[in-house]
């Protein structure tokens, strides 16, 4: 759901929310406002453009980005858990943002690296940035979690709350849970002469305690590591009141710390740099490589402390010593220390106080009948079949089409790319079943996916003990395609059917990111798929694709090519439509700036960063950016071109985004869309997305973005439901 404004209601601007003294959690909405729509600002507020000022900060950019997720928290009129739910995907977004980005960001300034941004800027003016954006947006999310979400939630009947709010016989269930679950798995960690301070893993929830020993007199410190097998929050046996695990343990620091006096604690939490650093050139063994990697990751350098208000400074100068931290590196809450346990409360059984439940639907052409489930071979053989998702179900499509190459004694085999996938995907039981049959079957796992890296270890060993063959991918270059090849022996000879898509083999979030897939068995795209898994099993140079783009070699010179075919072109249909989750690229920005001083029309629906400045006299006036935020995650890329290579315009989806990493690092793929019957479908879900005023944010050329104002209530998720409702009737 997004935040429906009325329209003569002022958006307020995502780089302008700002603190207001005096604020018990540091209120910051509204500090800023500015026009909700209507024409860009005049021209003579935009001073001419230099070299640096053609992008945006990327950084920044993607922070506006999570400010936009932390906005869908801020509808009143949405139900309760889905307001925390935005709250804690917004905590766990800026988990990984420190991981990754702000570490990457540290690591420049430790070695002293020179270079600057596109926008021209240094690390450490942009370490500056990044704290003082932050710093707002924790803010701004703590005052809505406090004052809003929290209390009424409790008025719903599910409260989040302290020791200090319990009664006797609340504290006696406590005492019992404390025995018999959490004392037994605790491990107090004292610091003096001869216990060094503790390792503190990344993202670990922990209580710094200060004890006193009243015989000797000295004063300790003490880490209690809260337990993150166990549940973040504990029901009271009313199953309407939540307490906090750490409070539980804080409650009990007498029995961990036996005749000592216990003269505060607190609870921290520290992030650290997450990102492998995989010398892949060096490593003779690529699997053994990436584990450790992996076991290395602990161990990285901190980049961030949480820690609640009110920690003694002792113990709070202490920690940023001991983990080697600098003051602007402590972020204060006042809210419970990582907002991404706040998971735990929304999985609460209360759909009373969730969205309605979608349940995708099974298009006509692959439900069952009174004689069962439909031949996807055949279905497919009579023409292309898009599938959306989670508006069209995963099951019964992907899932259903690979379980059924599994056991089709025609199969000959299956090839597949794996990425990511979740614990109860059926794929990998239906890889296990067709080898076990006697199929080739082909799974190529990505061990490099960023934060799935153990689970794609196990996968690849159960595929591997079963008789699958297993590929870990290329050196150098990450596989992110979203590819199936099926090969099968037909009366008329051999025939290749495919699936390419936009998101991964994952059941689990196909119910909540927005994904696109193409099953066909177009002969030019199986001899490329076909092509396109021999190299990544094998060896090749210089491959040449019918019909698919292939980064690293292909993606961008034919993105480009399509680009300068718009600006080349004659007459009124020189289009660009663009959907994608970033664009960072700067090659690509400056070719869509060109396109726009050419005359082309361009349309960019980015959920994530963008780099682009649209709406800029002279330079970008005839480009347009939105972002969809709501939901659903919008995951899938969407290409589109008014001229083709044939003068008729090009249809391409699949898995790459504008970013040098999908252009030039990684194997990524898009196919082109050519039924009439899909390209409509196409161009109706971006005209929805386009014409959005419920979920929508606009761009504008000073760089902020802007809620759309509401004209007819359209939201995308809700008219996209309508359309696969109407496809299920037909």
């Amino acid at each position: 759901m997004g935040k429906k404004r009325l329209a003569a209601e002022p958006a307020p601007l995502l780089t302008e929310w700002a603190p207001i003294v005096g604020s018990a959690a540091s209120d910051i909405r509204g500090a800023g406002s500015g026009p909700e729509g209507g024409e860009s600002p005049d021209s003579s507020d935009h001073p001419s453009l230099d070299e640096f000022d053609r992008f945006i900060n990327r950084e920044l950019s993607w922070l506006d980005f999570n400010g936009r997720v932390l906005a869908l928290a801020d509808d009143p009129r949405a139900p309760l858990l889905e307001r925390l739910k935005f709250i804690a995907i917004f905590g766990s977004n800026l988990d990984e943002f420190f991981q990754v980005r702000v570490a990457g960001l540290k690591d420049q300034v430790a070695a002293r690296i020179p270079n600057l941004s596109a926008d021209g800027r240094t690390a450490t003016e942009q370490l500056g940035l990044v704290h003082e954006r932050v710093m707002q947006l924790v803010a701004w999310a703590e005052t809505l979690l406090m004052e809003e979400v929290l209390p009424a939630l409790a008025d719903a009947g599910l409260a989040l709350v302290g020791w200090e709010d319990l009664n006797k016989e609340d504290r006696k269930h406590l005492d019992e849970v404390f025995s018999s679950r959490i004392f037994p798995v605790l491990t107090p960690l004292a610091v003096d002469p001869g216990h060094p301070f503790p390792y503190i893993s990344d993202l670990s929830l922990n209580l710094a305690v200060s004890v006193l020993d009243e015989r000797s007199g000295e004063r300790r410190f003490a880490r209690v590591k809260v337990p993150n097998l166990l549940p973040r929050y504990i029901a009271l046996p009313d199953g309407e009141r939540l307490v906090p695990l750490e409070q539980v343990i804080a409650a009990h620091l007498d029995v961990l710390f036996p005749g000592m006096r216990i003269e505060g604690h607190s609870a921290f939490r520290v992030t650290r740099n997450a990102d492998l650093t995989l010398e892949e050139e060096e490593a003779d063994d690529l699997l053994a490589a990436v584990e450790m990697e992996v076991r290395r990751r602990r161990f990285g350098r901190a980049v961030r402390l949480e820690i609640t208000a009110g920690t003694d400074a002792e113990v709070r100068d202490l920690l940023v010593r001991e983990l080697d931290l600098d003051d602007s590196d402590v972020c204060v809450t006042v809210a419970p220390v990582g907002l991404s346990g706040l998971f735990s409360v929304v999985a609460a059984d209360r759909p009373d106080l969730k969205d309605p439940a979608w349940v995708p639907i099974t298009q006509s052409r692959l439900a069952s009948d009174d004689e069962g489930a439909p031949s996807f071979f055949r279905e497919i053989a009579a023409g292309d079949v898009l599938v959306h998702h989670p508006y069209d179900s995963f099951s019964t499509s992907v899932e259903e089409f690979i379980r059924q190459a599994s056991v089709d004694p025609r199969v000959l085999a299956i090839k597949l790319t794996l990425y990511r996938t979740s614990g109860d995907s059926s794929i990998i039981h239906s890889l296990i079943r067709a080898a076990e049959r006697g199929k080739q079957v082909v799974a190529l796992v990505e061990l490099k996916a960023r934060f799935d890296e153990e689970a794609n270890i196990e996968w690849a060993r159960e595929l591997e003990r079963a008789g699958v063959h297993v590929v870990y991918g290329l050196v150098g270059l990450k596989t992110h395609t979203k590819t199936t090849l099926v090969v099968r022996n037909e009366p008329e000879g051999i025939r290749c059917y495919c699936h390419v898509g936009t998101g991964n083999y994952n059941p689990r979030t196909a119910r909540s990111y927005e994904d696109l897939g193409l099953l066909t068995c177009d002969p030019d795209i199986g001899a490329d798929l076909t092509q396109l898994f021999n190299y990544l099993t094998g060896y090749g140079r210089d491959l040449q694709f019918r019909k698919l783009l292939v980064a690293p070699d292909h993606l961008r010179k034919g993105i480009a090519d399509l680009i300068r075919g718009e600006i080349a072109a004659k007459g009124r249909r020189r289009r660009i439509v663009m959907k994608m989750n970033s664009l960072v690229d700067a090659s690509m920005v400056d070719l869509l700036y060109e396109a726009s001083q050419a005359g082309v029309s361009v349309d960019l629906v980015i959920r994530g960063i963008c780099r682009l400045r649209p709406g800029v006299p002279g330079l970008s006036e005839n480009i347009r950016v939105r972002s969809i935020i709501g939901r659903y995650l919008e995951h899938s890329r969407i290409y589109h071109f008014g001229h083709g290579p044939h003068g008729d315009g090009a249809w391409f989806i699949g898995s790459a985004d504008l970013m040098p990493r999908n252009l030039d690092r990684r194997v990524e793929a898009l196919v082109p869309v050519e039924s009439p019957e899909l390209t409509a479908r196409l161009a109706a879900q971006l005209d929805t997305l386009l014409s959005d005023d419920s979920l929508a944010w606009e761009l504008r050329a000073d760089g902020r973005w802007y809620h759309v104002p509401i004209v007819g209530r359209t939201d995308t998720h809700e008219h996209l439901q309508a359309l696969a409702l109407q496809r299920r009737r037909r």
